[in-house]
């Protein structure tokens, strides 16, 4: 964690609402692709809180008898702009509090690789293996366990710096793709990989584009994606926790050299693992 600690934390507070809710927040930053912790202060006993923003719900969880929390995602593409973070209480009587966010454009880099030909434009025998595997990507997001396993925070899986920024444009072979929404470490080859948090293995086999690949349920719609994994230690259906080892840094799927691939997703925001890090250090 130790680069993510040097990092400053924005954080704000709409006061308490005439309702008798507050929301506070904290974040790394408010750019495109941040992870952002929201605390609704409530009165006492309040049975349930919903948090709502960027055009979804995110699930809280109860932190102390006047106090819940959700993590929230502002996705790589969001656009630029002020959004309304709204929270409501359960029970007979509801009450309700908003707290804007402001979000600031990402500046982001070009980098410019050379792969495989096969993994730029692959050829017709490979594309239903491409389009399955991007069907079971879509469902194993769909659905997570309701308690959230990160609480207590993140732990990097590896000991060595990043060196690839979040949200990078990729040029393969002089064509542009998808912006990179991970975070590359330049770990050897054999490094173990330590699991972020705890949470349920969902994902564990070989995948086209990103090669030996482990992917983690942390709870309340948190996950992790792993990849380009050398060798896999952990079965789908796993119980892991934090510290485990997942498997072994490597260099398989669509990759220049052995590196791991850090990728987070907070409900259907990707978001720089980076930037939950950093909630969790100061």
């Amino acid at each position: 964690m130790g680069a993510a600690a040097a990092l400053l934390l924005v954080s704000g507070s709409a006061g308490v609402s005439a309702q008798g809710l507050s929301i506070e927040v904290r974040s790394r930053s408010l750019r495109q692709g941040e992870a952002v912790l929201v605390t609704v202060s409530t009165p006492a006993d309040t049975p349930s809180i919903t948090v709502n923003a960027f055009g979804s719900q995110w699930p809280a969880f109860r932190v102390t008898s006047t106090s819940w929390r959700a993590l929230i995602g502002i996705d790589l593409d969001c656009r630029p702009g002020t959004y309304p973070v709204k929270a409501e209480s359960g029970g007979d009587h509801a009450l309700g509090a908003t707290h804007d966010l402001t979000v600031v454009k990402r500046d982001v880099r070009v980098r410019v690789l050379k792969v495989a030909p096969d993994y730029v434009n692959p050829p017709p025998d490979l594309l239903a293996r491409i389009r399955s595997e991007a069907q079971f990507m879509t469902a194993v997001y769909e659905h997570s366990t309701p308690e959230p396993d990160w609480e207590n925070g993140l732990r990097r899986p590896v000991a060595e710096a990043a060196n690839s920024s979040f949200g990078t444009r990729s040029v393969f072979n002089g064509e542009p793709r998808s912006p990179h929404a991970g975070t590359d470490f330049l770990s050897p080859a054999g490094t173990p990989i330590a699991a972020p948090a705890a949470g349920r293995i969902v994902g564990a086999r070989e995948l086209f584009f990103t090669g030996n690949t482990v992917i983690i349920d942390h709870g309340l719609g948190v996950f992790s994606m792993l990849a380009h994994l050398s060798r896999i230690d952990v079965h789908e259906g796993d119980a892991v926790q934090a510290g485990d080892i997942l498997g072994l840094v490597g260099a398989t799927g669509r990759v220049t050299g052995p590196h791991l691939h850090w990728a987070m997703r907070i409900g259907s925001a990707r978001v720089d693992p980076l930037s939950a890090l950093a909630l969790f250090t100061n």
